[in-house]
């Protein structure tokens, strides 16, 4: 079936022209699309010279941005996201379209232990595939790989919540699996970046921890308001049993946090009917 590969890029000249090269190596005839996010380097040049066909931003949007940038543009059925930066290896796609083929509409390649850039990193994606995992009721092994193969029209029908910065492989894969489409893991080997990291702990890392709320918000917010208001409640219930013993009469806290138990409640109450119209069929 036709392919695209789309590559989101931003200052990557010392790794896109292998990453291209390998590409065609593998398919000859896939359409490789490089989304060049406002690059201050010779990324343009390498990655044309590779034999890329390279779509430009006027300046740097984001890696979201430059996903839905790709998507857009690409005319195969099948597209594969992978980063630019040499982590990822193109003799891996085989393999994930293989899994595709068996009736899957996302395959997404999980990195195996070792991939991760630092230990940092590796326990906040453990952390948030455990999260995911808890919300959608199926395993998910690797919530934030940027390396995945879907299909087109499907994807397509999310580009309007994906981010434009770096969380985007996080909504995609909650998406699906919200909408009902089905997704696989296939284990993959990330090797380390060629070049300096955009990623940086502290102007990123409030960013990173908002994917967490997004995970609820965009699966069953209830799955994630329902346990705070629970517990709420019960500490509630659990303080005015210890006032009403001592001290005979029930208290401001006790109130405070029964209100607020429910209070949270009734906001995942109402955050799981927005997400309902997010999804609904457009067609």
């Amino acid at each position: 079936m036709p392919l695209s590969v789309v590559l989101p890029a931003k200052s990557e000249s010392a790794a896109i022209g292998h990453t291209v090269t390998a590409i065609l190596r593998f398919y000859p005839q896939a359409e490789v699309i490089v989304v060049n996010d406002g690059s201050t380097d010779d990324t343009v040049q390498v990655a044309t010279q590779a034999g890329a066909t390279v779509i430009s931003h006027p300046y740097s949007k984001g890696n979201g941005a430059a996903i839905k940038t790709g998507a857009r543009a690409a005319s195969g059925d099948v597209i594969v996201f992978m980063d630019a930066d040499g982590q990822h290896d193109p003799a891996d796609i085989p393999r994930l379209l293989a899994r595709l083929d068996q009736g899957y509409d996302m395959v997404v390649g999980a990195r195996q232990k070792g991939s991760q850039a630092s230990v940092g990193r590796g326990v906040a994606n453990g952390f948030y595939n455990r999260l995911a995992s808890y919300m959608t009721g199926h395993k998910v092994e690797d919530l934030t790989s940027g390396f995945r193969v879907v299909r087109a029209d499907k994807f397509r029908e999310f580009l309007y919540l994906l981010p434009n910065g770096f969380s985007y492989p996080t909504t995609s894969t909650m998406a699906f699996f919200r909408a009902g489409y089905s997704v696989a893991y296939e284990p993959i080997h990330a090797a380390k970046r060629i070049g300096k990291s955009h990623i940086r702990l502290l102007r990123d890392g409030a960013r990173f921890l908002l994917i967490i709320f997004k995970i609820g918000s965009l699966y069953s917010p209830l799955k994630l308001f329902g346990p705070v208001a629970v517990m709420l409640v019960m500490l509630g219930l659990g303080w005015y049993g210890y006032t009403y013993t001592v001290m005979n009469r029930f208290t401001n806290m006790s109130a405070l946090l029964l209100t607020g138990g429910v209070m949270v409640f009734l906001m995942g109450l109402i955050s799981e009917q927005i997400t309902a119209l997010m999804y609904q069929d457009k067609r």
